[in-house]
């Protein structure tokens, strides 16, 4: 049986899907874009925009009592591919080894013209 998690602490979903679903001893998080928790794009530059990814990510998270650590697979989507070496960099000063697995690619377009968007598996035991 799948739960649903939402939190205020992270914006809502812009379309018909959940901030995130638990299922199995799992976490599957959507895809987050650099929106505020108002729902406010976030105009900085990449690592701004991506740090602000990782907030709404660990807000999601947080309310199931889990943090980055818990996160074995993380889907980056970038518009423009030479932002990789900034994703890596904001990615190394939140993660510690060992790392979760990972996906980056470059996309031609992202919900509300974002440049990054990313989404996330957490291990998630079923007594959190």
């Amino acid at each position: 049986m799948s739960k649903i998690i939402s939190t205020d602490e992270a914006p809502q979903a812009i379309g018909p899907y959940s901030q995130a679903v638990k299922s199995g001893g799992l976490l599957f998080l959507s895809g987050q874009i650099p929106l505020n928790k108002q729902g406010e794009m976030n105009d900085g530059d990449i690592e701004a925009k991506t740090r602000q990814v990782f907030k709404n990510i660990e807000a999601i998270l947080a309310a199931e009592n889990l943090s980055l650590s818990h996160v074995i697979k993380v889907n980056i989507y970038l518009v423009d591919i030479a932002n990789f070496d900034t994703v890596n960099q904001v990615m190394s000063s939140l993660f510690t080894a060992p790392y979760p697995a990972r996906a980056l690619v470059q996309v031609s377009a992202l919900p509300k013209a974002s440049e990054v968007e990313v989404e996330i598996v957490a291990e998630a035991p079923e007594s959190n």
